[in-house]
């Protein structure tokens, strides 16, 4: 675990990149790890993303929030190799991953985790966390025939496993089956298991989902670590205390679209965030040239529904 100072120095370079920056849509930032332009998903006459533009500052702790149905998990099912966009690009540490399938996605540093949690169930915490090591050897059929040739690796693979685990504080579940686990372990065991990846990025999609409070101080500690231990942070949450708490930046998508951007102390009093969570402009009270315009048309279309009648 990284020591105060270190934690310290983290947490005041993240907010030093963002000092006096605009607070609007698609802003460039200072050392951006992940750079995303003109990203269209549609289904049908659906569009379910449609994002113009936006950068992910590195070494950061970005927040992604919007209302119930904005495209968050679409965008983020985009970026990491999990569907298909219809148009668009986008770069991780300045490489195009446009078409990149979500298993060369993670070799590059980009992991994700999901809003339902995906542990093999029937295996045990131990055997998920060593599944999600990258290029074992022993994955390889003729290579798997020598257990000289891999077990050296599966023995560090296995050291860093149950390393995670402890700092997770799994360790005393390592030989459970994963099945077997509440909703706030399997969340941690997720995380546990992105890192064994070692990535750069780390993509959370609604980490405190279903998490009995009791564990969620222990995942907001370990989210806030990610950042302390030299990672990038990209989360989707819905819950503002959290998002106040632990994010440096956040960015609101609404009907698919990017409109707004900004520190987590002001973002909510964006009079465009408040539209887009609250629909302010439909419960504004009418002026009188808005009321008389109505009832003009009310007026108009009860004529000529008598007249409809009457002609009947």
């Amino acid at each position: 675990m990284p020591d105060d100072t270190m934690t310290a120095s983290r947490k005041a370079s993240a907010l030093a990149a963002f000092k006096d920056m605009p607070r609007e849509p698609g802003v460039p930032k200072p050392d951006p790890i992940l750079v995303v332009d003109k990203v269209v998903r549609r289904f049908g006459g659906l569009t379910a993303v449609d994002v113009e533009h936006v950068e992910i500052q590195r070494g950061s702790i970005t927040a992604l929030i919007g209302p119930n149905g904005a495209g968050k998990t679409t965008f983020f099912n985009q970026l990491t190799g999990f569907d298909t966009a219809d148009s668009g690009a986008w770069t991780f540490n300045g490489r195009s991953m446009n078409g990149v399938p979500a298993h060369k996605v993670v070799r590059n540093g980009m992991v994700r985790t999901f809003q339902l949690t995906k542990a093999l169930s029937r295996l045990t915490v131990l055997e998920n966390m060593r599944l999600g090591a990258q290029k074992q050897k022993g994955e390889s059929f003729w290579r798997a025939m020598i257990p000289s040739f891999w077990r050296g690796q599966e023995d560090e693979i296995t050291q860093r496993a149950e390393e995670l685990l402890v700092r997770f504080k799994l360790d005393a579940k390592s030989e459970d089956f994963a099945g077997s686990l509440s909703g706030g372990q399997r969340k941690l065991l997720e995380m546990a298991r992105a890192l064994m990846v070692e990535p750069e990025l780390v993509m959370l999609d609604e980490p405190m989902a279903g998490v009995n409070p009791a564990l969620t101080q222990s995942l907001l500690g370990h989210v806030k670590d990610l950042r302390e231990q030299g990672m990038t942070v990209l989360f989707v949450e819905h819950d503002m205390d959290m998002v106040r708490d632990i994010s440096d930046w956040v960015i609101v998508m609404a009907q698919g679209a990017v409109i707004a951007e900004g520190p987590p102390s002001t973002i909510m009093s964006d009079e465009r965030v408040i539209d887009a969570y609250l629909g302010a402009h439909h419960d504004a009270p009418l002026s009188d040239t808005e009321l008389e315009s109505q009832l003009q048309e009310a007026e108009a279309a009860l004529e000529a529904e008598i007249e409809e009648e009457t002609q009947k």
